[in-house]
């Protein structure tokens, strides 16, 4: 907490896990109630909804410029998280009005990778994929999973990879591979590394 700061109900002064993952923001305060509105990161927020115990840090400045509720991490406990109407949101214990859930706007929340249940067989969260290298068949490296994309009825992986202008400069271009069966032969989680039937002029 901020020198001269009463703590806010509910927060309390926290060291961030090993094994925090950040996995979204608090958009906004829901209803009158405390309840906030989340943005999670991924499309799949289910290891939201398991977490009982949330952290919380200062939003980026340039989302909410001033931000002076707390400084370093702060733990919440969680009452309820849900989808409501299409969005994510969740209660804290203590947090009981529009005020207090209000003053979290623009905190980041990160969860601790312990407290994720257990993904059923070939399914992943998005966060261990992000980082692995991926390369097809003939073992041709393809680039490194930059991030995941929700299109509809699947995922895509969006790889990056070191190429060159016409002008001979270096650049970090990007390709889109489907992450489905048809295409994804093996996620190697521990060995960091997913093979994929792709050719690089795909």
């Amino acid at each position: 907490m901020l020198p001269g700061l009463q703590p806010s109900p509910g927060l309390i002064s926290s060291s961030l896990p090993e094994d925090a993952l950040e996995v979204g923001r608090i958009l906004d305060a829901w209803g009158v109630k405390g309840w906030v509105k989340i943005l999670p990161h991924s499309t799949d927020p289910e290891a939201i909804f398991s977490a009982k115990t949330w952290y919380l840090q200062a939003p980026d400045a340039k989302f909410r410029p001033g931000f002076s509720l707390f400084s370093g991490t702060v733990s919440l406990k969680v009452d309820e998280a849900k989808i409501h109407s299409g969005a994510v949101v969740a209660k804290f214990s203590g947090l009981d009005d529009r005020d207090a859930a209000e003053a979290l706007r623009g905190a980041r929340i990160f969860l601790s990778r312990s407290s994720f249940p257990a993904a059923s067989a070939d399914e992943y969260y998005w966060v261990d994929l992000i980082g692995l290298n991926v390369v097809n068949r003939e073992g041709l490296t393809l680039g490194c999973v930059r991030d995941l994309m929700a299109t509809g009825p699947h995922s895509v992986l969006c790889v990056e990879y070191a190429s060159t202008q016409e002008d001979g400069a270096a650049i970090t271009a990007e390709r889109m591979i489907p992450f489905v069966a048809a295409y994804v032969d093996k996620v190697d989680i521990a060995g960091k590394c997913i093979t994929v039937d792709w050719q690089p002029d795909y």
